[in-house]
This record gives structure tokens, C-alpha cells and sequence, in this order.
């Protein structure tokens, strides 16, 4: 079986796999359930946490904020990961006339400590910027890192969806290394396979989250003929190796992948975060992880 830890650096683990808290609104759970749920995710190796500011309409951290103010100790129990940057149009806003990113020193500051009040913590374990921007100051980010950490607010920082060459700007200004890069990693989405992204990661050992897995849907339930490619190849390799859902073969051809792929998923059902633990002891062959490959590029390699 897998690792179910995975060391980004030294003094931070992740669990393999990440419970995605993106949906917690749409959840219709109480505080006292997240607590059971947590506690139940937990249980099964699931301890770390991702967020985003906006997630929710800006309700999703004060959600998991109030589970957290429930029970004190759940907080040693669980790494938290949220992110800052993109501003979109909300009546939490009303002032906001353009959805845009922003990555100013006072925002990425003002972010952390609204994000420390609604998740009830005194410190953020992974913070990350959550998409690249046309308008960027490395400068100015790596000052807010700087400044964060020697508060002790935020531990580690990262970055989502940047390219290669994007981190290494970036990670040229920081006092601190960038520890991870949370991308769209799918047998749907291969745009990291293709932009030099999965080759980065494993030159520089750092170990990527995957965010939609399961392609938003379009590999349980197939929206085009890609879609329905691919779904029909995972079906048949979920009979060879006696899978059920046949979502595991899914997760477990990420989780096959010598880059350490951490995949989130971003479920409210207990049963579904069982399921994704245990592709962990799925092994695919070779061939069977190319065969998905294939279904997804609908061609032959080379």
C-alpha cells in the first residue's frame, strides 16, 4: 500500500489524499456533523484540509471555522490549506465591479488574517496564491510571505495553477521554497502532462495536489465523446482488476503516478473519501495506465 504521508519539506505532511472543502456550503451539515465527519476522515488517514477564500460565497472557512470552535482539539489533528487571489463578484462585495485577481501586499495580508478569524485558528498550514495573474509584484508577494511567516500566521506557502516557469519567477523572489503547486490533474486533464508541469514537479521534488479528479463529473457521467472514451477504458480495466466504483481506477491512476500526486477530493459523503483511501491499494500495470492515457488523447503514442 501507499504512504498515506507525503513530506512536502521539512516539518510539513499531507495525508495522500485531501479533503476538498469547496462544496462545504452545499453540504446542508451542522457544525457538530463536520465535527463527526472530520473526526471519521480522520480515521481513515484523511487529515488535510482545503480551502479557499471565496469558496462558498465566502462562507466555506467560516463554516469549518465553526466545527473547529466546537472542538478545540480538532485543529491539532488536521493541516489546513487555503488560498487568496481571485475576487469575484459577490453581494458580500457589493463595491466589486469586475471579477480580477489580486495580489497586492494589503490584500494577501488582509486575506490571512480574515481567514485566520473564520477558521477559528491561530495559523494557516499551506497558504497558496490560486491562480496566476497578468498583474503580478513577485516583490510584493514575497514580502507578504516574509511577513506572515515571522508571525508565525502562515507556516508554508505554495502556489495553484502556475506554470513552470510562473513558480520559478515567483520562487526567485521568496526567502522560503514554494512547497507545492495545486493543478487540474485528470485522465480528462492532461494539460499538465503537456506544459512541462509533471516533469517539473519531479525534477524539483515537489509534490503536487490535483484538484477535480474526477473531471467535475465527466468521467462518472461522460459530456462528449472524450468523455465517453475514456469512461468506457476504465470500465474495462475496473472489471481486469475487480474495482468497484470504478471512480478508484480514477484515483487510483493518479495516485499510480511517480510524481506523488495528492488528489482532492471534494466530497460530503464519508463513504466516497473511504472509497478514494482505498485506491490506494489499487496497483495498475503499466500498460493499463497508458491504455487511460491513450483513451484520453484519443491516439496512439508515438
Amino acid at each position: 500500500m501507499k504512504s498515506n504521508r507525503i513530506k512536502l519539506t521539512d516539518g510539513l505532511e499531507f495525508s495522500r489524499i485531501v479533503h476538498g472543502h469547496m462544496r462545504l456550503s452545499s453540504w446542508n451539515i451542522s457544525a457538530q456533523e463536520l465535527v463527526k465527519f472530520t473526526e471519521h476522515s480522520i480515521e481513515l488517514g484523511v487529515t488535510t484540509i482545503d480551502h479557499a477564500d471565496f469558496y462558498g460565497n465566502y462562507r466555506c472557512e467560516k463554516l469549518f471555522g465553526e466545527a473547529l470552535k466546537l472542538d478545540k482539539n480538532l485543529r491539532r489533528k488536521v493541516e489546513i490549506v487555503t488560498k487568496c487571489g481571485i475576487q469575484i463578484l459577490s453581494d458580500q462585495f457589493p463595491e466589486r465591479k469586475l471579477k480580477h485577481y489580486d495580489y497586492s501586499y494589503e490584500h494577501i495580508i488582509s486575506t490571512v488574517d480574515n481567514s485566520l478569524r473564520n477558521l477559528n485558528t491561530d495559523y494557516i498550514d499551506l497558504f497558496l496564491l490560486h491562480r496566476p495573474a497578468p498583474f503580478f509584484d513577485p516583490e510584493a508577494v514575497a514580502k507578504a510571505f516574509s511577513n506572515l511567516k515571522a508571525q508565525g500566521k502562515v507556516l508554508y506557502f505554495g502556489l495553484s495553477n502556475f506554470t513552470p516557469g510562473q513558480f520559478e519567477m515567483l520562487a526567485s523572489y521568496t526567502e522560503d521554497k514554494l512547497v507545492t503547486n495545486q493543478v487540474e490533474i485528470s485522465p480528462y486533464c492532461l494539460e499538465h502532462f503537456e506544459n512541462g508541469n509533471i516533469d517539473y514537479f519531479m525534477k524539483e521534488r515537489i509534490k503536487p495536489m490535483a484538484w477535480s479528479p474526477l473531471a467535475w463529473g465527466k468521467l462518472l457521467i461522460p459530456q462528449d465523446s472524450k468523455g465517453e472514451r475514456i469512461r468506457r477504458v476504465i470500465e474495462e480495466i475496473a472489471a481486469e482488476l475487480d474495482v468497484h466504483p470504478v471512480e478508484n481506477i480514477i484515483y487510483s491512476w493518479l495516485l499510480n503516478h511517480p510524481a506523488t500526486i495528492m488528489p482532492i477530493v471534494g466530497t460530503g459523503k464519508i463513504e466516497r473519501i473511504k472509497e478514494a483511501v482505498e485506491a490506494m491499494n489499487i496497483e495498475m500495470s503499466l500498460e493499463q495506465w497508458y491504455k487511460i492515457y491513450n483513451a484520453s488523447t484519443g491516439t496512439e503514442l508515438p
